[in-house]
Parts: C-alpha cells; sequence; structure tokens
C-alpha cells in the first residue's frame, strides 16, 4: 500500500496527477463537496457566532467511506483540490471526516497541471488557508441565510416553490431593468445620406454627410432629409482636407473567465455553463496518443491576466520560429491590472504552447477543440506584436455641407495572423488617392430612413460582462447565477437573449419593494469586496455577517407586514365568462398568472392568459397568408398551406405527412419556389408518377 495517499475533485484530474507522480502515491477523487448545511433546516446558530451545523451530503456517504479506509493506511494526506475558495473549503472538509489528529494532511496548490508544477507543489506543501475557508463560509452563510428566510415570505405572497438568491436576485434585477427600459423607450426616426463620388482617380467612394453651416447635423424626418438632398445636388463637391495617421492596435489580453465565457458564446455560440464544464475537462486532462492523460490549459476560474515569465519566453520563441521575430515585441507584454483581481493565479493559458490546435485535431471531441483553439488563440496573439494601420480621413466640402470619408491600410498585421481581423476598424477600406482641393464629382446621392433602437436584451455573454463591470459575484459564480435564473423560470432564453418571466418581474419587484439594500447594485458588489477582505485576513467573517444580518433582520420584519400579497390580488379584464356571463379576472396560481371567473367559487371557470407572441404571430401569419393567396402542390395538387416552422414561415401540403412537399417563403413575403423540396407523395397510384408529376 501507498505511503501517501492523494485527495482531488474529480476522477479525471486524479488519473492525470497520477500519470505525473507514479506509483509512490495512491490519487483518489471526492467528486466535489463533500460537507454542506442542512437542506431540511437553517443549519446557522445566529445567536453563537453563526455557528454552522455540517452534514455529510448523502450523495458522498459511499465515497466518503472510501476516503476514510484510505486515509487509515497512509502516512501523508495531500489534499489537491483547485486553487481557489471552493477548493479550500472542500479540504477543510475532508479534514474534519476523515478525523484526523496527528498532522498528516498536507496543502498542494498549483494552476497548471503539468510534471513541473506538480512536482514543484508537492515539493512545497502547505498548510490550508483559512482566510479562504472563512471567506467561502461566510459566503455560503450569507446565501443561507436570505435563501432559507425570503423563500418562505415568497410563499406566502406569491406562490409556493418559489426561492431568493442574495446575488441571483440581483442578476434577475438587471434583465428586469433592461426589460422595462425597452417596454418604456420611445423610437425616434432620423435619417443619413451618403453620397457616391468621384474624383480624378479611380474607384468612386462614399462619404457620409456630417455637418450645415459648421454644425453637427440632424436629420428628424423625410422632408428634413428631402431638402438636404435637394440642396446637395445642386452643390460643387470638392476635397477640403485630407489626414494621413498611423494607428496602432494592442493585441488582447489573454483569457480570464469572465473574457472566456463571452468570446465562446459570442463566437462559437457555447452558453456559459457548457464553457465551463469544457475548459474544466481541459484543465483536468484529456487522453493523447502516446502521452496519456494530459492537462491542456491553466486553471480556468481566475480574474488575473497574469502570465508567468517562463510561459511568456515559451510564447516569444514559438512566435519566432513560427511567425517570424518581427512579431515577437521587444518586451512581454505588461498585464492589465483587474481589480481585486488574485494575482496569484494566472491568466487561461494553454499549459505547452507548442501544443497547437492543429496538432490536437481529432484527438478530442469537436467543442472541446473548439475551445481549446479559441484559447490558444487568443493568448498566442497576447503575446505578439500590435497590428499597424493607415488611416485616411477625407473632408468633402459640398457648399455649406460637409461629408466625410475614411479608409484604412493594414501595414504590419501582427497579432492580427492569430487572432484574425475580428474588428471592422482592422478592415482594409481603401480610398482613392485623392489631393486637398480637388474637384470631385457626385454620382448619386442616398437617403436612409433609420429608427433609434432600445438596448437589447442581455445575453449570456453581455450578463457576464455586466455583471463583472459592477462588482457583482466572482469568475467561479456566473454559469452557476445564470443556470439557476433560468431553472427557477425566472427567466427564459429566446433567440439567445435572457427575458424575465410574469413570475421574475413580480418577485423583482416585491424583493426591490422590500429589500432595497439586498437588491442594490452597489450594495452587492461591496459584499464582495468585504468577502475578499475575509479572504486577505483583514476583516473578521462573524462581524461581517453580524452586521449583514443586524439590517437585514430588520427589512424581513418589515416585510411581513408591508409586502404585498399577490396571491390575493386579483385585476379585472374586459373579458366575459363563458360559462356564467360574470367578468373574468387575472390571479395568481401554482403555475402562474391566468384568467379565471370573478364569481369563484360559485363558477370555477378558468383558462390560460393569452400569450402576446403567439397572437402577434398568429397574426402576422394569418397576413401572409392573406397576401399569397391559394397555392397548390406541384407534385399532387392539392392546396397549399402556410405554416409557421423554426426557420420562419413555408408552404406546405394540406396532406401532410402523406405528402411532404414544402416551399420556403421568404423574409418579404414572397415564395421560394426554387428552392421547393419534393418528397414522394404516397397517394393512390404508382408513386414514379406521383413524383414527376
Amino acid at each position: 500500500m501507498s505511503k501517501n495517499l492523494i485527495i482531488v475533485e474529480s476522477p479525471t484530474k486524479a488519473r492525470t496527477i497520477k500519470r505525473i507522480l507514479g506509483g509512490d502515491y495512491e490519487v483518489m477523487a471526492s467528486m466535489g463537496h463533500v460537507r454542506d448545511l442542512p437542506k431540511s433546516k437553517l443549519g446557522v446558530d445566529e445567536e453563537n457566532d453563526f455557528e454552522p451545523t455540517y452534514v455529510t451530503l448523502k450523495s458522498k456517504q459511499k465515497t466518503v467511506s472510501g476516503l476514510k479506509k484510505a486515509a487509515a493506511g497512509v502516512e501523508n494526506i495531500y489534499l489537491a483540490a483547485d486553487p481557489d475558495r471552493e477548493g479550500e473549503s472542500i479540504c477543510y472538509h475532508l479534514t474534519a471526516l476523515l478525523d484526523d489528529k496527528g498532522g498528516r494532511f498536507y496543502r498542494v496548490t498549483f494552476n497548471e497541471i503539468t510534471t513541473p508544477a506538480v512536482k514543484r507543489a508537492f515539493e512545497n506543501p502547505t498548510e490550508i488557508d483559512m482566510n479562504k475557508v472563512e471567506a467561502q463560509q461566510a459566503r455560503r452563510i450569507l446565501d443561507r441565510l436570505v435563501g432559507y428566510k425570503i423563500s418562505p415570505l415568497l410563499w406566502r405572497k406569491v406562490k409556493k416553490g418559489l426561492s431568493a438568491g442574495r446575488v441571483q436576485s440581483v442578476a434577475l434585477r438587471l434583465i428586469a431593468d433592461r426589460e422595462r427600459e425597452i417596454n418604456e423607450f420611445q423610437t425616434e426616426e432620423y435619417w443619413k445620406i451618403a453620397a457616391e463620388l468621384l474624383g480624378e482617380n479611380e474607384p468612386s467612394f462614399t462619404a457620409n454627410l456630417i455637418e450645415r453651416d459648421g454644425q453637427k447635423l440632424e436629420l428628424h424626418n423625410e422632408e428634413e432629409a428631402t431638402v438636404a438632398v435637394r440642396e446637395l445636388e445642386q452643390q460643387a463637391y470638392a476635397v477640403r482636407s485630407l489626414t494621413v495617421k498611423k494607428r496602432r492596435r494592442n493585441p488582447p489580453q489573454p483569457f480570464i473567465t469572465s473574457t472566456l465565457q463571452q468570446d465562446a458564446f459570442r463566437r462559437l455560440g457555447f452558453p456559459v455553463a457548457r464553457t465551463m464544464r469544457l475548459a474544466q475537462k481541459l484543465y483536468e486532462g484529456i487522453p493523447l496518443p502516446d502521452k496519456g492523460q494530459t492537462a491542456l490549459i491553466t486553471y480556468m476560474r481566475t480574474d488575473s491576466t497574469r502570465v508567468s515569465s517562463t510561459a511568456q519566453q515559451a510564447a516569444r520563441e514559438f512566435i519566432a520560429q513560427n511567425y517570424g521575430s518581427d512579431n515577437v515585441p521587444a518586451r512581454p507584454p505588461k498585464p492589465k491590472k483587474v481589480k481585486a483581481a488574485q494575482e496569484a493565479h494566472e491568466a487561461i493559458r494553454p499549459t505547452y504552447v507548442d501544443k497547437t490546435p492543429e496538432s490536437l485535431e481529432g484527438m478530442m471531441e469537436k467543442d472541446l477543440f473548439k475551445l481549446y483553439r479559441l484559447i490558444w488563440q487568443r493568448f498566442v496573439a497576447s503575446q505578439m506584436a500590435p497590428a499597424e494601420f493607415e488611416v485616411t480621413t477625407v473632408d468633402v466640402e459640398a457648399g455649406r455641407y460637409m461629408l466625410r470619408a475614411s479608409g484604412t491600410r493594414m501595414l504590419f498585421p501582427g497579432f492580427t495572423t492569430v487572432a484574425g481581423r475580428r474588428n471592422e476598424n482592422d478592415e482594409e477600406k481603401l480610398l482613392p488617392q485623392l489631393r486637398e482641393g480637388e474637384s470631385l464629382k457626385l454620382l448619386e446621392l442616398t437617403p436612409t430612413q433609420n429608427f433609434t433602437q432600445p438596448p437589447p436584451r442581455y445575453s449570456e455573454a453581455s450578463l457576464v460582462r455586466v455583471l463583472e463591470e459592477k462588482g457583482i459575484g466572482r469568475p467561479s459564480t456566473y454559469a452557476t447565477i445564470i443556470s439557476v435564473i433560468q431553472n427557477r423560470e425566472y427567466v427564459r432564453k429566446e433567440k439567445g437573449r435572457l427575458l424575465p418571466t410574469d413570475l421574475g418581474l413580480i418577485v423583482t419587484e416585491l424583493l426591490v419593494e422590500n429589500f432595497s439594500d439586498l437588491l442594490d447594485y452597489d450594495y452587492t458588489a461591496r459584499m464582495e469586496e468585504i468577502l475578499d477582505r475575509i479572504e486577505e485576513g483583514k476583516e473578521k467573517w462573524t462581524a461581517a455577517l453580524g452586521r449583514f444580518n443586524k439590517g437585514f433582520t430588520s427589512d424581513l420584519e418589515a416585510a411581513e407586514e408591508k409586502m404585498r400579497n399577490v396571491r390575493r390580488e386579483v385585476v379585472p379584464t374586459d373579458e366575459v365568462c363563458e360559462k356564467c356571463g360574470s367578468q373574468m379576472v387575472i390571479r395568481w396560481g401554482r403555475y402562474g398568472r391566468f384568467l379565471a371567473c370573478s364569481s369563484y367559487p360559485e363558477c370555477k371557470h378558468s383558462k390560460p392568459l393569452p400569450d402576446a407572441a403567439a397572437d402577434e404571430k398568429k397574426q402576422k401569419l394569418e397576413k401572409v397568408a392573406a397576401a399569397l393567396g391559394e397555392q397548390v402542390s406541384d407534385v399532387c395538387g392539392t392546396p397549399l398551406v402556410l405554416r409557421s416552422g423554426r426557420y420562419g414561415f413555408f408552404l406546405g401540403c394540406s396532406r401532410y405527412p402523406e405528402c411532404k412537399y414544402t416551399v420556403p417563403v421568404k423574409k418579404d413575403g414572397t415564395i421560394a419556389w426554387n428552392r421547393a423540396k419534393k418528397k414522394l407523395c404516397a397517394e393512390s397510384g404508382d408513386s414514379n408518377d406521383a413524383e414527376n408529376r
């Protein structure tokens, strides 16, 4: 039997470490957390310095028994959970459960699961960082106090089964506030005018109208735009000024958790939770031919852009060898300072820069490969030289009007060689050769009508960005926050955007009215800063909880009396009950809002509340059907019916599923006959005749 036991969180991580350290160590997995507060009660003694009561998770009892058995026969136990508060907490609870009294526990941490990093960690073991443990414990108790005390209140006032979370409720408020902004937004019309001009040299170019009489020009309607066009048609055009400047675009910083989540969503379409699951696999290691279990990236829960000098040097050598020495900057890039970042961690980067995506293609699942390529490209690009551009700005005079055109020419691609030209400003847009004072010929004036747009609903990526900007939550919590508010049916996803449900809106409204501090963005950010101070040893966790609980208890007592009882509220409608003729009202029930007869309980008639989105879709369907008129299948001659599918409207045979003939309908309401799909018509007679008819 081995003299040393190593405990990690997952079997995959265990296999990777076992391959590195060999037979002197037995490596086992705790499968994540092994203890937590009880589900059946609060589990926190508020009168005794918030003393928590921890219980072994039922799902982990077999795992814990195995760990106890293994621990009984070894001299040393190394706790190698992830290097963050969660990992430190797991290690602390393991020591409590394994009932050690001989000081044989050692804490080892590493940001990358490579041979040098792992061996170095085991050569220099430390003790459990109790400041981190207490910071995590404070967070857990804070969340428990909020969840277990507000949730029963919501059950009584709204409906059973609801729950409230300290940080999740604030994220929900962001989404609800954005929805109200959209609903209250007043659309305004505006017009733009573009002129196509030709100078002494080809080709022609486009200049946009920007000024009149030296003032910024705003055209609010068609009449104003028409006046400007008429005047512009009478003017002589000439180049007033021509400015050429060189600009540099610095490479992006390497990924931190939030930027990885945002980029993976934008470029790969990965939900935040999926990104983190895939990144965990890359960190813990995947099996590679002739290499065994190999970790491919550094730790993925980090808010630091710092890169070790060893990794920077390896990247510089790789860039010089593969992209040329002119792509290596004179000095390694400096990391961007991130507020409250844990600088002990590095940014997310490949563990081996020479393991290019191309060299690993086909060795892992498709999505895993896509995420690795994204991380690898971002890191290599971050260590490369800036891109350089030549930007030309041309001001064109036309009487009392001034128009402007701009062009961009790439001088040196730098980091875009790897990262690609993802910004529209990176793309080349060439202007013809021009000179100041040169006369220009007007070829065409194009006025375009535009309307101001409301702010967009949050996507998962943009929600992560604003959570980070406001200091709400931490990198390790973003995926959980987004998952929880959807699982609780406070938010639904539509076309990649997060929309608050009726339930989410009413819960947010009630919480903001009664717990203004708890739902305040700045207050939530300050709580995160307090947790950081506890981790740094600058704040006592019990004192912080005491201050919080004093105000929270006062708000809770007031809410018991003042919070609206939505369950008892009824909203009159113009609809009449089909059964008894009484007025229908809107009530709240187990599954949300519904229409009910006002004569209840004498009349118990009820029905779902009309879906406004479904009604709008139905009206649009009817409008398009009327415009198209009657159409017939050219396969079987049967009338076609307008239907709605995942890709929009289409015409389908009314004899479906016997005949599966379909024709797409374009966005402009016309029929795309050239894209018709003719599938076998199984009417009586020869099937070949039916297909060829």
